[in-house]
């Protein structure tokens, strides 16, 4: 990295109220009162493939064998990866930070985001937290707990604040 260069932060971004309070406490604490930003923000949502969809129906039948099925789920995903993208771009706005780079990339979010972060050489990944107790994570997956363990850098987990 060239001394003139600022670190890269990935954030992960989804729909869920999660990913939403992990773009702005990231936002509040890294960029809106510290100007010049010390981090390049980069935005990444991971859009799941058709094919996540695509499943046994009955007997028989096969879930997404229908034609154009497929293609109309592929662009449902689009529009929904556009929406959440410009929700995201609303929010860094609304916060007054402008200098953001927005990615959507296909795949599952464990891997899409440990990739964003070695395509990017960042220094720190910012993920929202389900959570989800041990055994609901083990049975679903958890894509914090993943990145933890095997995204190559900082890794902040941001969990959404409950009342008290």
């Amino acid at each position: 990295m060239a001394a003139t260069e600022k670190p890269v932060m990935v954030i992960g971004i989804d729909d869920s109220e999660y990913a939403i309070a992990a773009l702005e406490w990231t936002l509040d604490h890294f960029s809106s009162t510290i100007y010049p930003p010390p981090f390049k923000i980069i935005v990444v949502h991971a859009k799941p493939i058709p094919e996540t969809f695509v499943g046994v129906a009955g007997p028989g039948m096969v879930f997404g064998s229908e034609p154009g099925l497929y293609q109309v789920l592929d662009q449902n995903l689009k529009r929904k990866a556009a929406r959440i993208i410009e929700k995201a771009r609303e929010i860094c706005a609304a916060k007054s930070v402008s200098e953001v780079k927005f990615e959507v990339e296909e795949g599952d979010a464990r891997y899409v985001l440990c990739k964003a972060v070695s395509k990017h050489n960042a220094s720190m990944l910012v993920v929202g937290s389900h959570g989800y107790g041990a055994i609901k994570r083990a049975l679903l997956g958890s894509v914090s707990d993943y990145c933890a363990h095997n995204a190559p850098c900082t890794v902040t987990i941001v969990k959404l604040k409950t009342g008290t």
